[in-house]
């Protein structure tokens, strides 16, 4: 399935838990991102495939100009989400300016492990930004980007790599590794369909218990 349809039926038909429920019965299970990485608005979503980018902390105050921040943004692809990690939670990571220049380029969204900044631009552009929250500290002299399209370890033990599929709501964010994406979205349709038969069955009366026996879902 190309990229654009896939991701249509993502953000049409699928959500983050089911999808994550389908990744742990296929012994996926740690694809979601630490869960302090929360969407700005709660009715925002991303999708799209990781940019990954490797931030690390620099002693504070040595201007070492971002590192490879600039060649990361403006590599971004029209599909991607620029993901970012490495960096302690002293300063962000992310802006309303990146925000600008990541639309032009048709990004998708930011996905931080950590925090962004000038929220009420970011707002105001309608870009989707995933973050730890919002805090005003400059990255310039307390970090820079080492590294992009490279793989990523999260704090949870979450791992990325460039091209995963990259998808965050309201209930967190998760990556579906790039070769198992059409199964994996396949697998949570059919849940969708199957979790749809027991609120009936759930709605008419019959007992959870009996729902999830004869179902299997819950």
């Amino acid at each position: 399935m190309p990229d654009e349809a896939l991701f249509a039926t993502i953000r049409e038909k699928l959500f983050t838990a089911v999808i994550g429920d389908v990744m742990d019965a296929a012994g996926l299970t740690r694809q979601f991102l630490p869960p302090e990485i929360r969407a700005l608005t709660p009715d925002a979503m991303v999708v799209g495939r990781a940019m990954t980018v490797l931030e690390a902390d620099t002693e504070l105050g040595t201007d070492e100009g971002f590192g490879l921040m600039f060649r990361a943004l403006d590599d971004l692809k029209p599909g991607e989400v620029y993901i970012c990690s490495g960096a302690s939670p002293t300063y962000a990571l992310w802006g309303g300016l990146m925000s600008a220049r990541a639309m032009k380029l048709g990004a998708t969204g930011a996905v931080l492990d950590g925090y962004h900044r000038d929220t009420r631009e970011i707002l105001s552009l309608g870009f989707p930004v995933f973050s730890s929250g919002a805090y005003a500290q400059d990255q310039r002299l307390r970090g820079k980007v080492l590294d992009f399209r490279c793989p990523l370890t999260f704090r949870n033990g979450a791992r990325v790599a460039a091209g995963d599929v990259i998808i965050g709501d309201i209930d967190g964010v998760l990556a579906i590794p790039a070769a198992q994406a059409p199964d994996i979205v396949q697998a949570a349709l059919d849940k969708v369909n199957g979790e749809e038969t027991v609120r009936k069955m759930i709605l008419a009366g019959a007992r959870t218990e009996d729902a999830f026996n004869e179902t299997g879902i819950m």
